[in-house]
């Protein structure tokens, strides 16, 4: 090991340790300091570390939780970037801080979340076992750019680890297209026609509504949300692939969880997956497919999907308020989506916060809320007891809640987060709370304050 790598390491630690001491995250800036120093750190401490790394738009926490619960079940020792920190810097940080000195890393393997625009160096730097794409959506236009644009980054990455098992959503056309050109083996996920409703027009707004090799429209045997589901081009044939794990029958779908029926390889297999909603069946029957593709027994990843932890902000709960109350993240349109289909399924009432905003690491570009499908709520009535709208653009919440058809008279503007949470105690009803990236981040020490809890980096 070169004198610069155990530089680059020691630097690492040195600023990881003064963070907590300040209590702060201490996630990703030691690590970008450290690849200021030695930029193939990340590559040094993955030697001879089994990496199932994970990307994709949506879904890449709760997955990667998943997997490590999974993986710790099997007695697999094994490190995860649990805090979300999924650039190359917090992975960067992970590693060095389960490293020694000398570079040498104290697990035998890895779980790693991976954003979708560093995916392009970090399969390359890393060289998993296996990577797992989750799905395609537009997210942070001014960041990613179009849907394709991500699509590309990621299989440029692949390109430099053809030796990666690939488990691959087999209902995104988008993800599905990774195959065409890449030599690596795939196992395909995903819910058979079986299990999802009968086919409906895409939407309007759909990230794939046309073939990605001929252009033609696309058409859909059956859909599951988004563009997610039967596709097939009538003009050059590409179509949706046989799933080697697959949701077999229709799932039972509560508030809190799903009991979901599973074909893996043949086998037919019964789970229980303890968040709730569509797009949380599509996570756990990821994880499944990628880490048994990694190795680890079916048992072990059948009980992850059902005992696993909730990840920052991810359907996490909290006890506030005579109910409860559950934090949603939401980022793109396509997952805004999926918690109002969520919260539209609900019984009995609730309360709601919104809180937006624009910072880098949210996407500075909020037009997306016009895509997002607010008008479900409208139509809960009496049901919604009160919205309250929060964050540094909050009066854009406003005006698009006006314009989906609540009543101004019914939606609260509160800039406050320690006052918007002494509201939320109070509440009778369950809370629900949908902020995006940095608004979470500032918002969730004040309910650590009412309620107790662990640090989203402890977490």
């Amino acid at each position: 090991m070169s004198l610069k790598t155990a530089a680059a390491i020691a630097l690492c630690k040195g600023l990881h340790l003064t963070a907590r001491l300040l209590h702060r995250g201490g996630t990703a800036m030691p690590g970008r300091w450290a690849l200021k120093l030695d930029p193939a750190l990340p590559g040094e401490l993955a030697r001879g570390l089994d990496i199932l790394l994970i990307t994709g738009t949506n879904g890449k926490t709760t997955t990667a939780r998943i997997c490590e619960t999974a993986c710790v079940d099997a007695g697999l020792d094994a490190l995860a970037n649990r805090s979300g920190a999924n650039l190359l810097s917090g992975i960067t940080t992970e590693l060095a801080m389960n490293s020694t000195l000398g570079g040498r890393v104290n697990k035998k393997c890895a779980v790693i979340e991976c954003d979708e625009a560093a995916a392009r160096t970090a399969i390359g730097l890393l060289q998993p076992k296996v990577v797992l794409v989750t799905n395609l959506f537009r997210d942070q236009l001014d960041r990613y750019g179009e849907v394709t644009h991500t699509l590309e980054n990621i299989r440029e990455g692949l390109k430099k680890a053809p030796g990666a098992v690939l488990a691959l959503n087999a209902d995104d056309s988008l993800v599905s297209s990774l195959a065409l050109d890449l030599p690596n083996r795939v196992v395909w996920y995903g819910m058979d026609r079986a299990a999802a409703d009968p086919a409906t027009p895409p939407p309007a707004l759909s990230d794939a509504l046309r073939c990605i090799r001929c252009k033609a429209a696309y058409e859909y045997d059956y859909l599951s949300y988004g563009h997610l589901g039967g596709f097939r081009c009538p003009n050059c044939g590409y179509r949706r692939h046989a799933a080697d794990v697959a949701v077999a029958a229709p799932p039972l779908l509560g508030p809190d969880g799903s009991q979901i029926e599973l074909s893996v390889r043949g086998e037919r297999v019964e789970a229980a997956v303890n968040l709730p909603a569509v797009y949380n069946i599509y996570n756990a029957v990821g994880a499944i497919a990628a880490v048994t593709a990694f190795g680890v027994g079916l048992e072990h990843a059948l009980t992850a999907v059902g005992s696993f932890r909730c990840g920052f902000g991810r359907m996490e709960r909290f006890e506030l308020g005579a109910a409860g109350a559950r934090v949603m993240l939401v980022k793109n349109p396509a997952g805004c989506d999926q918690v109002l289909q969520f919260l539209s399924g609900l019984d009995g009432s609730f309360e709601l916060a919104l809180l937006l905003n624009d910072r880098t690491a949210d996407g500075t570009d909020v037009s997306w809320i016009w895509d997002a499908d607010f008008e479900r709520l409208s139509a809960l009535g009496e049901r919604l007891t009160r919205v309250t709208v929060s964050g540094d653009r909050a009066w854009d919440l406003f005006l698009r809640l006006k314009y989906a058809g609540l009543d101004v008279s019914r939606i609260r503007v509160e800039r406050d987060y320690a006052a918007l949470t002494a509201q939320l105690a109070a509440s009778e009803v369950p809370v629900f709370i949908m902020p995006t990236y940095t608004a979470l981040l500032e918002f969730r020490p004040q309910l650590l304050k009412a309620c107790g809890g662990e640090e989203f980096w402890e977490g």
